[in-house]
């Protein structure tokens, strides 16, 4: 069935690629998809939806005279494609001109990776764990949703310029998103969760962080400020850490590259972090595949090494246009090297600062400067774990932070994609 199922994907794609070129397309590229889906939803700490479902789309782009048009169908017959092909091609025609626009060449690639049938009975088992570990040991807390899934992705893709990438990739996931409430009190929001190749290698709530993020959450029912405006430390939580990387890989691709608006376009061979960070690509993790969005095979690559910018990441119209070093790159899959300090002697020394869940920042200024809120956070005093936080301002810039890392955790958390640490950083404005 699934040799089958890839033929047919070929065959869609190579009818889609002709169409294209038949409809007067200078380049094009070609991706017919196919998704299997397998789920175990919760709805308020209760099993709801036990489902499986099927999916397939044909994504079609094309350049003309240096205009691009893109558009998606779920129609796979000869003359929806046609149909489909011919309109984008007049779409195209009005598009602006970019000499910047083209097709990948000459890349070649079948992938195959991970768990290619699910397993209901791994769902339900995941599910009952969730559910009776909830009972068990978080009470309190409410699982407003969650689930356990299995996903089963089968692509194919061409381009005019002779690249032909396709593969098969599956993984597990299980997440939870709740609240925690006892009487009228109740917690802000809160929610992990995270992909893997085996759902049962480890009880679900040792997972993602899912049993920490339930008895946190507990915890943040009872809040209080902080007395006073200081400079303290904060110990960002492996999701906290994810916001701030995931702003530094922005600075590193496209949209900041071509804008000119990257602190960091001219920074590759120079330290932009401390020491103790280290950034390299890990384009084999569960839901990952080493191929970039314009198909290019992604091969490994080291963004930051002790401290040191090796790379920008632009794609090829972001190389074409600004005149960088092509550098292809996974839509995600990055490991963050663990340190040698223990996460207790990390927290124990920090004298006055935070323990942070999530960074709510909204959009820090073009030279990294922030305002925002920390949340489903907890106060750090005398190197101890305090009460949880009432909504607390923290204010700084994500480029200086990366230089403030003081140290990085020697326990790391598998999340979607991200492999992380925590990390400790220093000279915070809270208030």
């Amino acid at each position: 069935m699934a040799m089958h199922d890839d033929m047919q994907l070929q065959a869609h794609a190579e009818q889609a690629l002709a169409m294209m070129r038949a409809a007067g397309f200078d380049d094009a590229q070609v991706t017919a998809t196919r998704l299997d889906l397998d789920e175990l939803n919760v709805n308020h700490n209760e099993p709801s939806l036990l489902r499986s479902t099927s999916s397939a789309k044909l994504s079609l782009m094309g350049i003309v005279d240096g205009r691009m048009a893109s558009t998606e169908t779920t129609q796979f017959d000869a003359e929806s494609m046609r149909e489909c092909a011919e309109a984008l091609f007049a779409d195209a025609k009005s598009a602006p001109q970019d000499a910047a626009n083209a097709v990948s060449r000459g890349q070649s690639a079948r992938i195959v990776q991970g768990p290619q049938e699910g397993s209901r009975d791994m769902l339900a088992r995941t599910v009952k764990d969730l559910l009776d570990y909830r009972v068990k040991e978080t009470p309190r807390m409410m699982i407003d949703e969650g689930e356990a899934s299995h996903r089963l992705v089968r692509w194919h893709t061409l381009t005019t310029g002779g690249s032909d990438i396709a593969g098969r990739l599956g993984w597990y996931s299980a997440g939870a998103f709740g609240t925690a409430r006892e009487g009228k009190k109740s917690s802000s929001f809160n929610y992990t969760g995270g992909t893997t190749h085996d759902l049962c290698a480890q009880p679900v709530h040792e997972q993602f962080g899912i049993g920490a993020m339930l008895r946190d959450t507990e915890r943040q029912i009872e809040t209080a400020p902080f007395a006073g405006k200081f400079v303290g430390d904060v110990v960002l939580m492996p999701n906290a850490a994810e916001d701030l990387l995931q702003w530094f890989l922005g600075q590193l691709s496209d949209m900041q590259l071509i804008a000119r608006s990257s602190l960091y376009r001219e920074s590759v061979g120079e330290a932009v972090a401390s020491k103790l960070l280290t950034i390299r690509s890990r384009f084999d993790a569960p839901g990952v595949a080493a191929v970039s969005g314009d198909a290019f095979v992604a091969k490994p690559v080291t963004l930051v090494e002790q401290g040191v910018l090796r790379t920008l990441t632009p794609t090829l119209y972001g190389s074409r246009k600004t005149g960088l070093p092509h550098v292809p790159v996974a839509g995600g899959g990055w490991d963050v090297a663990p340190g040698d300090t223990p996460l207790a002697a990390l927290i124990g020394r920090v004298q006055r600062g935070a323990l942070v869940g999530r960074l709510s920042m909204g959009m820090p200024a073009p030279n990294g400067n922030f305002s925002g809120v920390i949340k489903n956070s907890f106060a750090i005093e005398g190197g101890e774990v305090r009460h949880a936080l009432a909504e607390t301002m923290i204010t700084g810039n994500m480029g200086r932070m990366l230089q403030d890392i003081v140290g990085v955790s020697r326990e790391t958390q598998d999340g979607t994609g991200w492999r992380l640490p925590w990390l400790a950083i220093a000279n915070l404005h809270f208030s």
